[in-house]
């Protein structure tokens, strides 16, 4: 086996290892399922810290206030996310193909 051949060889086994590391880290439907999971724990955070946005009242309001000027970037996009968004139930089926 001469050096040419060696190193075609060793170059299709890095593309195909690279072709698989690149299919697992961005491609895999893993992922989409781990970004609506963290979006969900987000917005139960976020529901938590702001019930009274949508008429519940929270006991703890004043002090969750002061987390306001921290979240502000995320809090209109919630906003909106939460008023738009399909039932939870509709939602966790999606990721269980019910």
């Amino acid at each position: 086996m001469d050096l040419s051949t060696r190193i075609k060889r060793y170059r299709m086994e890095l593309k195909r290892w690279l072709r698989g590391l690149y299919h697992g880290l961005i491609t895999h439907p893993a992922y989409e399922k781990i970004e609506k999971e963290a979006e969900d724990i987000e917005d139960v955070f976020m529901l938590a810290c702001f019930p009274e946005v949508f008429g519940i009242p929270s006991p703890v309001s004043y002090y969750t206030a002061e987390l306001l000027p921290y979240l502000e970037d995320e809090f209109e996009a919630w906003e909106r996310r939460m008023w738009n968004r399909q039932s939870l139930l509709e939602r966790k089926g999606q990721q269980y193909h019910f």
